[in-house]
């Protein structure tokens, strides 16, 4: 259903209005139980993943290159009785706060996360992040964890959201990709991680810990890891640490001690997959 806008107060865009502002996305996004995926590579990505949008919100000029995803979504090229807003470029600036140039906007429904059980079923590698604030490392995160092997996504409670718009677009739709959940209460889940067969692993700095290559090594084919990533600035916390089967370390060169969070796990998610590929080379037929 194409709904033409020209009035950035229009009460029917409200969710898209001050994305600037960050305690209105607050507000708009879990307590009315939306998200926004912003550009259309993202909204392609969701919509592909069964999520429902609520509506869309683009300029003219893109209406022609979403009629697929608009069809996918609402069963006709015009969204159906999904109501698909098109404003002028100035009109969108002023609705959003800034220069929409990625395509479009869609307010989604958030889907209902699934329990630990369903996320880990079959998971080989898994990544807890734990307490994170900051939602580009949170998106980065994601689309490390989908390009390297990861197979499931754990949040703490108190970790950046992974659906805010900002987290979605970092990891370029990655989100819909790769199964997650929160994970609570935490740290005391990590004795249900375990109670699943997997060794759990803080990436941390400490007197006993052992270095990536040298934990990856020692896995057995058939180890199940969940590799725990602690917040920016104060890393993991301790009760974590001491709770976790093994610390791990990226040996580093020169000065520096550590890596941004980001940074660090998508190293240790390529390390981790090298026993796996290594398997499955093994297991090939010469």
């Amino acid at each position: 259903m194409i709904v033409t806008i020209d009035d950035p107060a229009d009460p029917r865009v409200a969710e898209y209005t001050s994305l600037t502002d960050l305690a209105l996305r607050t507000k708009v996004e879990p307590e009315q139980g939306l998200y926004l995926a912003e550009s259309s590579n993202v909204i392609r990505r969701a919509v592909a993943a069964d999520h429902r949008p609520r509506s869309f919100l683009m300029a003219p000029r893109w209406l022609e290159s979403m009629r697929d995803v608009l069809s996918e979504a609402g069963g006709d090229e015009s969204g159906g009785e999904i109501p698909v807003f098109v404003a002028p470029e100035e009109t969108l600036e002023a609705l959003t706060g800034f220069h929409l140039h990625r395509g479009a906007l869609a307010s989604m429904y958030r889907p209902e996360l699934p329990s630990l059980e369903e996320v880990l079923e079959g998971a080989r590698r898994v990544v807890v992040l734990e307490n994170l604030v900051d939602h580009t490392n949170v998106g980065a995160c994601v689309r490390s964890a989908a390009a390297l092997g990861i197979d499931a996504i754990l949040v703490t409670p108190s970790c950046a959201d992974p659906l805010y718009r900002r987290a979605v677009r970092v990891s370029m739709g990655t989100i819909f990709q790769v199964p997650w959940t929160r994970i609570t209460p935490w740290p005391q889940s990590i004795e249900t991680l375990r109670s699943l067969g997997f060794t759990v692993a803080a990436l941390a700095l400490s007197d006993d810990s052992v270095s990536l290559d040298e934990f990856s090594a020692s896995l057995a084919d058939d180890a199940r890891v969940a590799l725990v990533l602690g917040a920016e600035g104060d890393g993991l916390s301790r009760r974590t640490i001491a709770s976790c089967d093994a610390v791990v370390r990226i040996p580093m060169t020169g000065v520096v001690d550590s890596l941004n969070v980001a940074a660090a796990g998508a190293v240790a998610f390529w390390e981790l997959r090298r026993p796996l590929v290594e398997r499955s080379a093994k297991s090939k037929p010469e």
